[in-house]
C-alpha cells in the first residue's frame, strides 16, 4: 500500500538542523523561527511519516531509528534542492546577466573580437560592455567594480594591485609597421626585409602610442637600451589611427603583433611589418579580476571562452 506523502522542503531543513543540534531550541535560534513553531513542524512531520522521529530527552532530543533513516534521505533531498536551485540560478544568470570588460587598443581591437563573438555564439541573451583604457586605468576599474574583468600589461603597479588576481596570460609582440609605397619616405631601407634593428631607425620618425601607456614603455624601454631615443612625432591611441598615419608616409610605427600579419604579401597591403633583430620586443598581457568577489556566472562563462581563444591565438603564434 503506498501512503502520499507532502513533506515540504522547508521542513526537511528544519528537521536537519534538529538533528545537527539535537536540541530543539537552539535549532529554532539558528534557524530564525521560534521554539514552539519548530515543535509543531516537527510533529506534523511524524504524523505525515506515521511515526515518532525523535525522543524527548531532558537535556534536548536524539533521533529515534526511523528518525536516522529519515534524516538519510532527508540530507539527500536537501542537497538535490540546493543543487537544482544553483543550476537554475547560473541558468539565469546567463540568459539576463551582463559582463564589463576593460583593455587597451590591442585588447579591444585585436584579442576582443574573436571571443565576443564566440561567447555572443553561446550566450547571445548576455550583455557585453566594452571599455577601451590604458592598463592603469582598467586596472583601477576592476578594483573599484566598474569593470568584471581587465587586460593589462604587466606587471600591474598601481595601489591595490595585490587584490587582483590574474586568470588569464597571453604573451604579445610588438612589431615595426612602414609603408610599403616604393616611392621613398620613413622606412623606405626597410622594406623587404623581415628584420630590424633599433640603430636602423635611429632618425626616422615615428608614430607612437600615447606617452605614458605600457606599450610606450615596452617600446621606449627596448630602444634605449640599444642606445638609440626614438624621434616620436606623433602620439596616438588607436592602433588604425597609426597604421594609417604609417600608409601615408608620415612616419614609422609600432603596433601589436596581432594587430598585423607579419607574413603578408606587400602587394596586398599598405603596411608592412618587421620583428626587431635585437630582441623580441615582448611584453606580457594578462586578464585580472578581483581576488576576494566570486565571478558571476556570467563572467565565468566569459572566462572559459576567452581561455580557449587564447589557445587558438598561441597556436597561430
Amino acid at each position: 500500500m503506498q501512503y502520499p506523502c507532502a513533506v515540504e522542503l522547508t521542513v526537511l531543513r528544519y528537521f536537519k538542523a534538529i538533528a545537527d543540534d539535537g536540541h530543539m531550541t537552539r535549532a529554532a535560534e539558528r534557524l530564525g523561527v521560534t521554539q514552539p513553531a519548530l515543535s509543531a513542524a516537527v510533529r506534523r512531520l511524524e504524523e505525515e511519516v506515521g511515526t515518532a522521529l525523535l525522543d524527548r530527552t531532558g537535556r534536548g532530543v536524539r533521533l529515534t531509528e526511523a528518525g536516522r533513516v529519515f534524516l538519510e534521505h532527508a540530507e539527500s533531498a536537501v542537497q538535490s534542492a540546493d543543487r537544482a536551485i544553483s543550476a537554475v540560478r547560473a541558468l539565469m544568470g546567463l540568459e539576463h546577466g551582463a559582463v564589463s570588460i576593460g583593455g587597451g587598443a590591442t585588447a579591444i581591437g585585436c584579442i576582443l573580437p574573436p571571443v565576443v563573438r564566440a561567447f555572443r555564439t553561446a550566450h547571445p541573451s548576455i550583455r557585453v560592455h566594452l571599455r577601451e583604457a590604458g592598463s592603469a586605468a582598467v586596472a583601477e576599474g576592476v578594483l573599484n567594480g566598474a569593470l568584471d574583468l581587465g587586460f593589462v600589461t604587466e606587471p600591474v603597479t598601481i595601489p591595490g594591485a595585490r587584490d587582483l588576481m590574474t586568470v588569464g596570460q597571453l604573451a604579445d609582440e610588438l612589431v615595426l609597421i612602414v609603408q610599403t609605397d616604393p616611392q621613398g619616405g620613413p622606412g623606405a631601407a626597410l622594406r623587404g626585409r623581415k628584420t630590424f634593428r633599433f640603430s636602423d631607425i635611429a632618425h626616422e620618425p615615428v608614430i607612437g602610442f600615447e606617452a605614458g601607456s605600457a606599450v610606450r614603455r615596452v617600446v621606449d624601454d627596448a630602444a634605449l637600451k640599444d642606445g638609440v631615443a626614438l624621434n616620436v612625432v606623433m602620439e596616438l591611441r588607436s592602433i588604425d589611427g597609426i597604421r594609417r598615419m604609417v600608409a601615408q608616409g608620415i612616419g614609422i610605427g609600432f603596433v601589436s603583433r596581432y594587430a598585423v600579419d607579419i607574413d603578408e604579401d606587400e602587394s596586398r597591403s599598405t603596411v608592412h611589418a618587421l620583428r626587431c633583430k635585437d630582441a623580441r620586443i615582448a611584453r606580457q598581457l594578462a586578464v585580472v579580476r578581483r581576488r576576494d568577489r566570486m565571478p558571476s556566472p556570467a563572467v565565468e562563462a566569459f572566462e572559459r571562452v576567452m581561455l580557449r581563444t587564447f589557445k587558438q591565438f598561441k597556436g597561430s603564434s
